[in-house]
């Protein structure tokens, strides 16, 4: 069953022009972050570097430099550059605190580092890496960013013990669904535009629609990643399908399978979340329920609505090619599900 070949048409986006055009000083973020993984303990740049080098899109970084380039900001880009690699090891040190957590075997598509060099490791390393990402704050000057980005670590560690405590709860509504993934996720998008808009010397206007920008760019690429556990594949996601399922998260394509199916009544997903462990054949049934729903296909529409909000919010900016880059990331955050 095609999970997604019933969805409203969104624009294609693309993800390619801001790679483009952000390269020249991505290439210099990614030395700063070469340079900070540096230690004389050894494990502490191979486990980073296990994580790092593996890649992704270093989305939330470009997020940083593009809205700094694209703000019309006075203060150029040194500063920008500094908070833009603080910003990945954020990110990274949250993705390793959240593989031990979740138990996940995979991380961009790699063995997640905690069962390569154990949890405590991972924990230790992820402290590292957010003790590295502040010093790099710091040298920017600017209290203003430092705030931006202290504020967005506290909200996603909220986020994150939020989630945990409504692991498993299949009365989990969406406004707290929301309030999750906007806390463990948006936040960080948010966080880095806005922190870019400060770097270079934005005015108020622009800083706060960049923000907005982030938020809604944030909520529509997580929102896309649950749809994707349910309808996506492993080369998709990084990870493998169905991990959200199978660690008990309970998302908003599961939130709608649930509504759509007429409740709880017939104990499926009670029984299905009762377990310890939740295997294949769970996962397929799970899967074939969601998709049958059409609960997929309604979360990226929702996820559509926030990427329209996120170009919305664009209008700040005067048009170049940064602004017309950043609107087509929005759309790519749904559309990169097809």
């Amino acid at each position: 069953m095609d999970a997604v070949s019933n969805s409203v048409s969104r624009p294609a986006g693309d993800v390619a022009p801001i790679v483009r055009l952000s390269q020249p000083d991505m290439d210099r973020v990614n030395q700063l972050i070469r340079e900070r993984m540096a230690s004389d303990v050894p494990l502490i740049p191979a486990l980073a570097d296990h994580l790092i080098a593996a890649g992704g899109k270093r989305l939330r970084p470009m997020l940083t430099i593009a809205a700094a380039r694209a703000s019309g900001g006075a203060k150029g880009i040194e500063a920008p550059l500094h908070l833009a690699a603080a910003v990945e090891f954020i990110h990274t040190a949250t993705l390793l605190h959240d593989d031990v957590v979740d138990t996940s075997d995979l991380r961009r598509g790699k063995v997640a580092a905690h069962l390569i060099w154990g949890a405590p490791s991972s924990v230790l390393v992820g402290d590292f890496l957010f003790a590295r990402a502040f010093e790099l704050m710091v040298e920017t000057d600017s209290m203003r960013a430092l705030g931006i980005l202290a504020r967005a670590s506290s909200v996603i560690s909220e986020g994150e013990v939020l989630q945990l405590t409504r692991a498993h709860d299949l009365n989990l509504d969406t406004a707290v669904y929301l309030e999750i993934i906007t806390a463990k996720t948006a936040e960080l998008f948010a966080a880095a535009a806005e922190a870019g808009a400060v770097g270079a010397g934005a005015d108020d206007a622009v800083v706060k629609g960049l923000r907005d920008y982030g938020m809604n760019l944030g909520i529509a690429f997580q929102l896309a990643d649950d749809a994707l556990d349910y309808g996506g594949t492993a080369a998709a996601l990084g990870k493998n399908a169905g991990d959200d399922f199978r660690e008990g998260k309970v998302t908003l394509p599961l939130i709608l399978a649930i509504e759509r199916g007429g409740g709880l009544k017939d104990g499926f997903w009670d029984q299905a979340f009762a377990k310890s462990v939740r295997d294949d054949d769970d996962f397929a049934r799970a899967r074939e329920r969601v998709i049958g729903t059409g609960s997929v296909n309604a979360t990226l529409d929702v996820a559509g609505d926030y990427a329209d909000a996120a170009k919305a919010a664009l209008q700040v900016l005067p048009d170049s090619d940064w602004r017309q880059a950043l609107d087509l990331l929005a759309d790519y955050a749904v559309s990169r599900v097809y």
